[in-house]
């Protein structure tokens, strides 16, 4: 099963995990670009304000999903929602199968609903908070309800 993890990374902490995962997948991974400026206060405030709205973005990304057989998507969680560009990256893409991560300070809030409401329903969901960073044992359960249900695709 062909498998792409796709992210969106303000401050670096949704790219570490989505490095991890691609890894333990041995999956492919495409890094989605917000082209508005969300460096420093002001950008943070914006942020939070866009994706609280549901606001999409413009984006770049440089995978055509629809080569693969499972988008693994990931996100920072901002206002208990998911960030602007994966919105923009779920509305834009047809996907198939879909796995979820997030990376957040309390938990997923809406995230993942409002992921699901635009790409259907994952085969897994990861929740990652900050002070959990590096938790593998999580992280390994996550990447192996993903293998399992690839083992069970080539029998």
């Amino acid at each position: 099963m062909k498998t792409l993890v796709v992210y969106y990374s303000r401050t670096g902490h949704t790219k570490a995990l989505a490095q991890e995962i691609g890894t333990k997948l041995g999956a492919e991974i495409d890094e989605i670009a917000d082209k508005k400026p969300r460096k420093g206060v002001i950008g943070w405030l914006g942020a939070g304000k866009d994706a609280t709205s549901g606001k999409p973005t413009e984006i770049e990304f440089g995978k055509d999903a629809s080569a693969y057989d499972l988008v693994v998507a990931g996100t920072p969680v901002w206002g208990g929602s998911m960030a602007p560009a994966i919105r923009s990256y779920l509305t834009k893409n047809k996907l198939g199968r879909t796995a979820f991560f997030c990376s957040c300070k309390a938990g997923p809030g809406k995230a993942f609903e409002e992921m699901q409401a635009l790409a259907g329903r994952p085969v897994a969901t990861l929740a990652l908070k900050e002070k959990e960073a590096g938790d593998n044992a999580k992280i390994e359960d996550f990447c192996l309800c993903i293998c399992r249900l690839r083992k069970n695709e080539t029998k």
